[in-house]
């Protein structure tokens, strides 16, 4: 009879709700989207920040530039062949601007279906910067392809292109009013970009808390000024001729 008891008092298996089985693992979820927005885009940041130091080299004269930019294609050697190393990096900065932009597209279609309707007044607290990062990412997308085309492959670079003389090449094409336009429009959505993604990243990553809430304030905004100056004093030195 205890026994019987006993059994009776076993719950039931049968019509319970099962689990759901996640489906399409990390990648499928949002956080795992966020995840690698966030890591892609600290490998551009990391990028950036080696880009405008190379590039400040230019105010040494051209043989320092020109020397520089020898460099970008023996460096490894001779371990690695000519341009390998440049290879190398550019093709892991190819697959993190591919996987930032799709992840960014893929969270933003996300968005837009859990709320079709959209808000009927806008977040006080959100940032031009933050209101402004898609468009931001389309601005740069296209800045990438056109720099790309002017100072690397020389298919719309003004002027005569010379491969190997990249001093010149930066002067030709700061000597151009819509390329001053292009690349200041450019850099200025680059800064916006690093303020709100430097933010988002540490947050996403689980570095941001309370306490080190303003400090990553002060992080976020001392990048966005310090790489948007550095890359806007290159034209503006060309456009005022202290290099020319």
């Amino acid at each position: 009879m205890a026994l019987a008891t006993r059994t009776d008092r076993r719950p039931s298996t049968q019509g319970s709700p099962r689990s759901p089985r996640p489906s399409g693992g990390f990648w499928a979820s949002t956080l795992g989207k966020k995840t690698v927005m966030a890591v892609s885009g600290l490998i551009m940041l990391g990028y950036l920040v080696a880009h405008v130091m190379g590039n400040l080299k230019i105010f040494f004269g051209p043989e320092e530039f020109n020397a520089y930019g020898h460099w970008l294609r023996v460096m490894g050697a001779p371990v690695l062949h000519h341009s390998w190393a440049l290879w190398l990096v550019r093709i892991v900065l190819l697959a993190a601007v591919a996987a930032h932009a799709v992840s960014a597209y893929q969270l933003s279609r996300r968005d837009i279906k859990a709320r079709p309707t959209g808000y009927v007044h806008r977040r006080k607290r959100a940032s031009y910067a933050t209101r402004t990062m898609r468009w931001g990412g389309i601005i740069l997308g296209l800045f990438i392809v056109w720099h790309i085309l002017d100072l690397t492959t020389g298919t719309v670079h003004p002027g005569g292109f010379e491969d190997g003389k990249p001093y010149q090449n930066v002067v030709d094409t700061f000597s151009t009013w819509y390329g001053n336009v292009i690349y200041l429009v450019a850099m200025l959505a680059v800064g916006l970009h690093v303020r709100h993604g430097f933010w988002s990243a540490a947050q996403t990553l689980g570095v941001g808390n309370a306490r080190r809430e303003r400090l990553l304030k002060v992080l976020a905004n001392g990048l966005a000024l310090v790489l948007t100056a550095g890359f806007v004093s290159v034209p503006i030195a060309v456009m005022t001729g202290a290099v020319s």
